[in-house]
């Protein structure tokens, strides 16, 4: 078994440098966009930085403009830097650069279905109805907001519960997001202590985390290395996990389901798949279903509460702001109730949260597009079905956008008068076809839990803590490192 193995290993070595080979003359001849050239096999695998592929993508594209190619095995994609180039292909040329592309580990657990990983036909019924169904279920409305505002509740309960004490806020950010997500999938929310709860949530976690490891991005590139043990097993084993998790639920709403008291997005699927269970092609199916949960759910807790997990740790580091943002919501809102109202009557406060988004750079790399046909773009030749990396950190911290992009400050999205600006380059939720699709019901979120926390506690490090690791982890997002911090409720 073992020298067949060298034999099958030896031959794709062959097939590939051939591949290799031909596919980068084919490219020159057709004015692909420049970049480094490729060894055999391996391709420019050897100046990539694995763990944080962006910083080796930043660098290579001062040297090779803002359109350039890299090499990664046999597969080369189009890096996409800089926010007059990334909005020029994904809003003016939206329909040429706006497909999902393939990805072997991706398609191996979403098989093409869901929102977020999928494309063609699927991906425009599921992302029109979760759409409708969101906004059906108050995303951006009072009804939401309240929901948002209960959670905020119970999380300064907890915070409080530490009298003070340093904690770490990353399950429990999680959880009080997630519960968000959950009141509209599955009607109801969970308490912060049920270990089923707890349980999703660090299976979720655990994922996003693996799926940006060095050895799940190997196999991407070489998929045949899909047998060894290691990281792209455990969010395989993990994944089965969920999917079982989510198939009983279900279970459970198809017993209770009443198609005229809708009481949650599964059940408006469910009445949605009998409706059309006499078409063959319908897109509404349970492995749909499934998919279309899991996104939501790892999307709707993962970059918000990364997001809020940053802010908190940025106001350690500067609390002159975190003073300067009190004395808004003391000016502004005083011991009411923040509400989403309030947003346009604070802009320093709303400034802040903007900065925290664009600092903290929750997905760097975006996710991989894919051209729908052949496209001249920039002056380069792209053939249907090129592999596009519109790298968003390069937009969020573009320094034609930003005066000084690799600090932490709140005047970026200010005027000389303290007045809001709105930026074109804030693209945290990505931009044109594929923009997030819970976008607005994560700028609700941010907003309220961040003043709800800000306007109940002062935050400090604990005690000794003189130096904060802007580090960001390593992930398919990029959460902070972990750390503690102290919540001291305001007199």
């Amino acid at each position: 078994m073992c020298l067949s193995f060298l034999v099958a290993l030896s031959l794709v070595a062959v097939l590939t440098l051939i591949c290799s080979v031909n596919g980068w003359k084919k490219s020159v001849q057709k004015n692909f966009p420049p970049g480094p050239r490729p060894l055999p096999i391996i391709g420019n695998l050897h100046i990539m930085n694995l763990k944080r592929p962006y910083k080796t993508f930043l660098e290579l594209s001062k040297k090779y403009g803002s359109v350039f190619t890299i090499q990664l095995g046999m597969k080369k994609m189009v890096i996409l830097t800089g926010y007059e180039t990334v909005k020029e292909a994904l809003v003016n040329h939206a329909d040429e650069f706006g497909e999902r592309a393939r990805v072997p580990l991706f398609d191996q657990i979403n098989k093409g279905l869901g929102i977020i990983f999928s494309y063609g036909e699927n991906w425009k019924v599921m992302r029109r109805f979760t759409i409708t169904t969101l906004r059906d279920f108050g995303m951006g409305k009072r009804t939401i907001e309240d929901k948002i505002i209960e959670e905020c509740g119970s999380l300064i309960q907890y915070f409080e519960s530490f009298h003070g004490n340093p904690f770490d806020t990353a399950v429990i950010m999680n959880a009080s997001v997630a519960n968000i997500i959950v009141a509209i999938l599955l009607g109801h929310r969970y308490d912060y202590e049920d270990p089923t709860f707890l349980r999703l949530l660090n299976l979720t976690s655990e994922n996003i985390r693996l799926l940006g490891s060095p050895l799940v991005a190997l196999c991407n590139i070489y998929p045949i290395l899909g047998f060894l043990p290691g990281s792209h097993r455990t969010v395989f084993e993990n994944m089965k996990e969920l999917h079982g998790f989510i198939k009983s639920t279900f279970i459970k709403h198809l017993r209770q389901l009443d198609e005229n008291d809708q009481r949650s997005f599964i059940d408006v699927f469910l009445v949605r798949k009998e409706e059309e269970k006499a078409n063959p092609n319908s897109y509404f199916h349970e492995e749909n279903l499934t998919c279309v949960v899991r996104n939501l759910f790892s999307a709707g807790m993962e970059t918000t509460s990364t997001t809020l997990r940053w802010g908190l740790l940025l106001m350690l580091k500067y609390p002159e702001i975190q003073e300067k943002v009190q004395k808004e919501i003391e000016r502004v809102i005083g011991s009411s109730q923040p509400r989403i109202d309030h947003r346009k009557q604070m802009p320093y406060t709303d400034a802040v949260i903007h900065e925290i988004q664009r600092f903290a750079d929750i997905v760097p790399m975006n996710l991989p597009h894919e051209t729908t046909t052949d496209t001249n773009f920039k002056g380069h030749f792209l053939p249907k079905g090129t592999h596009i990396i519109p790298l968003l950190t390069s937009v969020l911290k573009d320094e034609t956008q930003f005066e000084k992009p690799e600090e932490f400050n709140p005047h970026h999205f200010l005027d000389s008068a303290g007045n809001f600006v709105k930026k074109d380059a804030f693209m945290p939720f990505s931009a044109g076809r594929r923009i997030c699709v819970g976008e607005t019901l994560a700028k609700m979120e941010l907003f309220l839990f961040f003043t709800s926390l800000l306007q109940k506690f002062i935050f400090h490090p604990p005690p000794g803590v003189t130096h904060f690791d802007l580090t960001p982890a390593v992930g398919i997002t990029t959460p902070p490192m972990p750390h503690l911090l102290c919540a001291l409720p305001r007199s």
